[in-house]
């Protein structure tokens, strides 16, 4: 007999009840459960940086924490940036702008790093950006453009 526990979630302003496995990953959770499968699972061990999303307005990643322990929180992922296909982030906008992404497959979880970084640091250094980038891995970019696109947003958001 497999136990389930109740919890309620807010992700990107809705809330959702489900009944869930005590072991079930947030990142399970939100692809599988909400299917939002903009959050990307990588190496499953909090090192790529793949599933983070925003928890409590903080960078988070998602396959380090149970969906329980989310219980009564408020997630953000990265289907909750824009309001519509036009209407892009300005962090959005700005990779696509500075050709900051080519796979994609790491763009998520790095959009999701870079928000409250800009939000802490609205005129970070080229450096300071490539710091705050160390905790996504992309196997495609050379991260060039993505510091680009991040130096672009800093720009537009500020």
């Amino acid at each position: 007999m497999t136990r389930s526990n109740s919890i309620t979630i807010t992700v990107n302003e809705q809330e959702y009840t489900r009944e869930v496995e005590p072991r079930m990953l947030l990142s399970d959770f939100l692809r599988h459960e909400l299917g939002l499968t903009g959050t990307h699972v990588g190496c499953e061990h909090g090192v790529c940086g793949a599933c983070t999303i925003m928890f409590n307005g903080e960078s988070m990643r998602s396959c380090l924490i149970f969906a329980v322990q989310a219980d009564g929180q408020s997630i953000t992922t990265v289907e909750g940036l824009a309001k519509d296909k036009d209407d892009l982030h300005p962090l959005q906008q700005s990779f696509w702008e500075a050709h900051g992404l080519q796979c994609g497959y790491c763009t998520p979880g790095i959009l999701m790093s870079m928000i409250p970084f800009l939000k802490q640091n609205p005129n970070p250094t080229e450096d300071e950006i490539r710091h705050a980038l160390s905790g996504n891995l992309c196997r495609c970019t050379g991260y060039q453009h993505i510091v680009d696109a991040v130096k672009l947003a800093a720009e537009k958001i500020s």
